[in-house]
């Protein structure tokens, strides 16, 4: 085992984690259950705020960084979606609209 969990199990909790913050969640495109990656598109009230990936840390470990331009542009974010599931079509891809977006992202990513 790789120390991280199942990947539908992850997308659930993070869905989860949007609604306890006052926000919600949903899936854009489902990807493998257990091993597919995963894609979250940030955004606060609507507006892009980030692009967030689970990725493999040189420790081993995995964690979430931040990936992507961020544009509030719905082709630009659409299009970098699009590529990135050309590249892999068992990833997820979740979207979570939330209060203050900057947190979550420095939280989630341990960029902040």
């Amino acid at each position: 085992m790789d120390g991280r969990l199942a990947a539908g199990l992850e997308v659930t909790a993070l869905l989860r984690r949007a609604e306890t913050l006052g926000g919600f969640g949903m899936v854009l495109h489902k990807g493998d259950d257990q091993r597919g990656t995963i894609l979250i598109a940030v955004l606060e009230r609507g507006s892009h705020a980030a692009f967030l990936e689970r990725t493999l840390r040189p420790n081993g470990g995995y964690g979430w960084s931040v990936v992507g331009r961020t544009s509030d542009e719905p082709q630009k974010s659409a299009t970098f979606i699009a590529q990135r599931r050309r590249a892999d079509p068992d990833q997820w891809v979740i979207e979570l609209d939330i209060p203050d977006a900057e947190r979550f992202i420095a939280e989630t990513s341990g960029e902040g």
